[in-house]
């Protein structure tokens, strides 16, 4: 953004402060009201609802490696609790209208590449780790070194991998998409249905929960997502009642007994910082924590910017307010994410959303924070949502990510070809860690076979090293007789 166009879209002074609370969060210094940012907090807070729907199913459909799976109430409870004060921390100690919850995407790599290798306590201490290394990182200023190491357009490649994979497993759990099992003695993986058509009751419900989300984002409806889930639900619950439907699979939609419960904490505390290093190796343990790492920071740095270009409150050189302390609390919710085993907790894109009702201030955070703190005693309501209406929400998320792919150069072929193998590795392998490493491992190649080695951050070398030996970690076994 050039510097005169970041002078002009700063607000300009407003009035002398009201009050303290004015003083405190600057709200007229920022040219908002208590009014416009009170506005602010609800947009933000129904725009990004739905995670307190989707973070409970996507964790809770996963199993562990001991077949063990995360209580839905609790995963509700967790998932609003972190997003409710973190969110709260956010306005009081960034005083930016940025708001945070468990990050889709993170909870897919929690779920699906974490999980299946050791206990959920290790694998949400992983989470811990993850956000104390970024602490780590923003207190040291590594930050920069790190920012610096990985190509802009590889970035972009992680984001739309990860946008791609959200989406299969979209597909995958609401069952538009089947497994076909190896004793059909074919070579096609994957079908359509469970049969190669679709039916069932269900896979209507998720076919116009899709339809119904890409109008809604078609005609840039605010609270698309949320809106597409609550209908669909509503839709679900009234086929159940009607119609003979076999399995919904884990969750049946049914009218609660109850709309208001206590919130179950029981999750809080489950996590085991080191226990990882006994489930896996040393080197697969770095390269999990390195994966996270890459999913969480890079998006928090172009939500954060992003977000704050938005309101208006980047400096003439282009900085964010308080940026450092923004990303410390950012780290600080991931490792309160993984301590509630809600996965990591990282700041959201939807926030713009309350921005554009005009917040500009941490106030705004207050209202979301609170709204979500009431939906702690809402878990009734919330753990009632079957897959097949959540999904469609999964399916709008990657397309949303996927939509980052402009901005790599195809016709280069030393970054087009990282950027196309981390973004089809991904949802082919099931796997965000294999895309990255494909993606790592092909640009350093590249770059030496066209003696540009030097162009390479030595910090993408390691890392690249980690991912050769990671790929490689069977033969290498075999040859040193380790078991």
């Amino acid at each position: 953004m050039p510097e005169t166009q970041q002078v002009e879209d700063r607000p300009a002074a407003g009035p002398p402060p009201a009050n303290s609370v004015d003083r405190f969060f600057k709200i007229s210094a920022r040219g908002s009201t208590v009014g416009r940012e009170v506005r602010g907090g609800f947009a933000t807070f129904f725009t990004m609802a739905y995670i307190l729907v989707l973070n409970p199913i996507i964790l809770g459909s996963a199993e562990d490696k001991f077949g063990d799976r995360l209580d839905s109430v609790q995963l509700v409870t967790a998932t609003a609790l972190v997003a409710a004060v973190m969110t709260i921390i956010m306005g009081v100690g960034g005083n930016l209208p940025l708001a945070l919850a468990a990050g889709l995407g993170l909870n897919a790599v929690v779920a699906f590449q974490i999980a299946p290798l050791m206990s959920w306590d290790d694998a949400m201490g992983l989470i811990v780790l993850e956000g104390l290394l970024i602490c780590v990182l923003v207190v040291t200023g590594l930050r920069e070194a790190v920012m610096y190491a990985i190509p802009q357009p590889l970035k972009q490649a992680i984001s739309v991998g990860i946008g791609l994979f959200i989406a299969f497993i979209g597909f995958v759990d609401a069952g538009f998409v089947s497994r076909i099992p190896d004793a059909a003695n074919t070579t096609v993986p994957v079908q359509l249905g469970a049969t190669g058509a679709l039916t069932g009751w269900p896979i209507l419900v998720f076919c116009v929960g899709v339809l119904l989300t890409i109008g809604l984002l078609a005609r840039k409806v605010k609270g698309a997502i949320l809106i597409s889930i609550v209908t669909m639900t509503a839709v679900a619950i009234v086929v159940n009642e009607i119609a003979d439907v076999k399995s919904w699979g884990l969750t049946t939609p049914q009218v609660p007994d109850d709309v208001v419960a206590s919130p179950d904490f029981g999750l809080l505390g489950d996590f085991s910082l080191f226990g990882a290093f006994g489930e896996v190796s040393v080197i697969t343990v770095v390269l999990l924590v390195f994966t996270l790492i890459l999913s969480d920071f890079f998006d928090t740095m172009g939500t954060v910017v992003g977000v704050s270009a938005e309101a208006g409150l980047l400096d003439e050189d282009g900085k964010v307010p308080n940026l450092g302390r923004v990303l410390l609390i950012d780290g600080a919710a991931a490792v309160a994410g993984g301590a509630s085993s809600a996965s990591s907790a990282t700041s959201y894109i939807e926030s713009a959303a309350g921005v554009g009702e005009g917040a500009r201030t941490g106030f705004a955070n207050l209202v979301t924070g609170g709204l979500f703190a009431c939906a702690l005693f809402l878990t009734p309501l919330l753990t009632i949502v079957p897959m097949q209406a959540a999904a469609p929400a999964l399916v709008a998320v990657g397309f949303l990510m996927m939509t980052q792919v402009k901005y790599i150069d195809w016709d280069k072929y030393e970054i087009a070809i990282p950027a196309f193998l981390t973004i089809a590795v991904m949802p082919f392998t099931y796997s965000i860690t294999n895309g990255i490493g494909a993606g790592f491992v092909s640009y350093v190649l590249i770059k030496t076979v066209l003696g540009r080695a030097k162009e390479v951050h030595w910090l993408l070398w390691g890392t690249s090293v980690l991912f050769l030996i990671y790929f490689a970690i069977d033969p290498i076994e075999q040859l040193l007789n380790v078991k």
